[in-house]
Formats: C-alpha cells, structure tokens, sequence
C-alpha cells in the first residue's frame, strides 16, 4: 500500500520499459495531405510538429485531421492550422501509472517522452501499455496462452472477461448516413470508430477516424453514404472471452478495437478498446491488480 492505494504492476514499470524509441515528426509548415502521408507510413495516430530550430512545437493527429475535413479545409492547409499545441510530455523514469493516469485526466492517447539531456527520446501511448501488460501476463505461469503451468490453481484464478472491460454503449449509422453525420457523432462523443448497420439493423461494417483521413486524402465529398468508404466485416470478439485471448488479437491484427457480441456475430453489443484494456491495469488475471506481481528484470513473478 502506497498513501493508501494499492500498488498495481504499473507502479513496478517505468515509461522507459514500454515507450516507442522512433520518433516522426514534420515541420508545422507542412501540409496536412504531408502529414497524412507520414502517419500512413508509420501506421501512427499522430505525429510530432517542430519549429524552425526543430523544437517540438505541437501535435497533430487523426483526430484533428477529421476535423480538418468536417471544416472543410483543403488539404494543402498547413499543419500548425489545426495542431494542439504544446505538446505533452513525460519522463523515460516516470512510472506507468503516472503516464497512465496523464493520459487519462487530459483525455488523450499518447504522450511524447523527453530527457533533460537528450530531448525527445520517445513517444508513449496507448498500443505500448498494453503490449507491455501482454507480455508479462504471457510470461506469467499462470497465463491460459503460454500454459507454463498444470497448477490447478490456475483454472480457479479471477479472470477478466471481455464483458467485464469493454464499453458497453455502441455508436452506430446506417449505410445510407453521410460522413458528415458520422464526423458529427465521432466528435461529440471522442470515439475513433462507429459501426455501420444494415437496414435490418444488423453490423454491416465500421467506419473509423482512419477511414475518414483517407477519405479526406483522397477528395471524398462527405456528404457520400457510410457504404462508400466501410471496412468490411466487423471486426469482432465475443463477451465471455477471455480478455487476455482479445487483447492477443488486438496487438497481432494492428487495430485499436474490436466489436463485441454476446451469442450472434451480428448483434454487436459493446466495444473493447485498448484504452480499456489499458486501464484495467492488467491483460489477463487480478493478480497483477492486487499486487501479488513484482517485476525482476525481464520475469513475472507472483508471490
């Protein structure tokens, strides 16, 4: 116990433990068709913008790309139109928590990570928390993905359910809605992906922040049908199963979340996301919530 909290496997983990070392930035003078062209390159959310003498100067991700294009802004604008500025930074010693929970209280997704003596040496979001809590809840002995163990205790351990995790409301339009509705819906309520029905109500495909940029790119006019630019199938997972088979799926398919349903594929009822995974503090078992998990080196202990 720490000021009378209980200590979680992210207090053991510093930033440096799970930050990205690659850094792509752009000048603030560049186009946003610039910027998407990097962001796609380095499958990245967002990008870092720099001044003249190369000093980070602000952010601009999808989100704000989206923007861009429900304000319709060509996209030859330069970023520094639409960028949010300073950026937001913390320190390669600070722990996970501590990130975690700046993330948390200025509702976004990624910090940049700066050294005193180096400057910028990271970026830290969402994605690298989670893959972080994957790897020791694989490593673990009592992980149901690697097996290391026959103890029967392992069967008997609280496990979370996707249920337990994900977001229970589900934002969803029609195929025949316009871009510009689902833009709307997006921004109102910060979510990076809608699911689009069919005329029986029943998932048809999704349209995420990153289909909209695309559109954007490619001279879409938003007043087009959902149907034009969906991904198809949904992506999906069901609500009893195990959050740490989900989160595998979720890391090795590259996308940020999944739709969930409860008996039938077609009747979505929830959304995980690795924000959520992220703040459970845990990619498998409450062990590493109650803080029966130290971290030495590169293993997992329980004791």
């Amino acid at each position: 116990m720490t000021n009378g909290r209980k200590q979680t496997i992210l207090s053991d983990l510093s930033v440096r433990e799970a930050m990205r070392r690659q850094i792509v930035h752009l000048s603030k003078d560049a186009s946003l068709d610039e910027c998407i062209n990097r962001l796609f390159k380095y499958k990245m959310n967002a990008l870092l913008l720099t001044d003249e003498t190369e000093q980070p100067t602000g952010v601009v991700s999808k989100t704000d790309i989206m923007g861009a294009y429900y304000a319709g802004l060509p996209v030859e604008s330069p970023a520094s139109d639409i960028m949010i500025s300073p950026p937001l930074f913390c320190s390669p010693d600070d722990s996970l928590e501590a990130a975690l929970e700046q993330m948390r209280e200025n509702g976004i997704y990624r910090l940049y990570v700066r050294d005193t003596e180096d400057g910028v040496v990271g970026a830290l979001a969402y994605p690298d928390i989670v893959g972080l809590l994957y790897k020791y809840c694989h490593e673990c002995r009592y992980s149901r993905v690697s097996r290391k163990s026959s103890d029967p205790e392992e069967d008997s351990r609280v496990r979370f359910r996707v249920r337990e995790v994900m977001t229970a409301s589900v934002m969803s339009f029609q195929e025949a809605d316009s871009l510009m509705q689902i833009m709307e819906g997006l921004s109102m309520y910060r979510f990076g992906a809608v699911l689009i029905t069919d005329e029986n109500g029943k998932g048809a495909g999704v349209v995420s922040k990153t289909d909209l940029v695309l559109a954007y790119k490619h001279g879409v006019d938003p007043a087009v049908e959902a149907q034009t630019v969906m991904s198809s199938p949904v992506r999906s997972c069901q609500a009893d199963e195990y959050l740490e088979s989900a989160i595998r799926k979720l890391i090795f398919s590259q996308v940020h979340r999944m739709f969930v349903y409860q008996d039938d594929p077609s009747e979505i009822t929830g959304v995980l996301s690795l924000s959520d995974a992220a703040r459970i503090r845990s990619g498998s078992c409450q062990a590493c919530v109650s803080s029966r998990i130290k971290v030495a080196g590169d293993d997992a202990a329980v004791q």
